[in-house]
């Protein structure tokens, strides 16, 4: 393998997703991940990394935003700074892990958290016609995708 290509694994992600269409809101439900770095070493610790990148990528698509004004940043704490709080619903996350001793070794520190805003985007696609095309996916932008559907 070619120093920098594929350094960070393959996965595939499906999300099963709730949208209560009056509200805009959206909660996943649960959440299907595959992924294969090559030879695994410790699955345990390697489950947990993708899973909890997988929540840090739903916090980031449900929720994260930096906002500013004329001058400046203004999310720059975590009062004004939105993440999905402790009292949030998770989703159940079913996970396999793809074996491939004969591979090169790649890796796993990220690739949970990248796909989750296409993965719910696309769930709640298939739930409701609507297409979002804008991080974070608020209650405000889906009310607005399913009044443009």
């Amino acid at each position: 393998m070619e120093a920098g290509i594929h350094t960070n694994g393959w996965i595939a992600m499906v999300a099963d997703v709730e949208v209560n269409q009056d509200s805009g809101l959206v909660v996943a439900r649960r959440l299907f991940i595959a992924h294969d770095c090559g030879p695994i070493s410790n699955p345990d610790g390697l489950r947990n990394q993708l899973e909890g990148a997988a929540l840090q990528g739903m916090s980031r698509a449900l929720a994260e935003e930096v906002t500013w004004d004329a001058q400046r940043i203004t999310s720059v704490d975590w009062r004004t700074y939105p993440i999905l709080s402790l009292g949030t619903e998770m989703p159940r996350i079913e996970t396999v892990l793809i074996d491939n001793p004969n591979e090169a070794a790649t890796g796993a520190g990220e690739t949970g958290s990248v796909v989750m805003a296409a993965a719910i985007g696309n769930a709640v696609f298939d739930a409701t016609g609507a297409r979002l095309r804008e991080v974070p996916f608020t209650p405000e932008r889906v009310k607005q995708a399913l009044a443009a559907r």
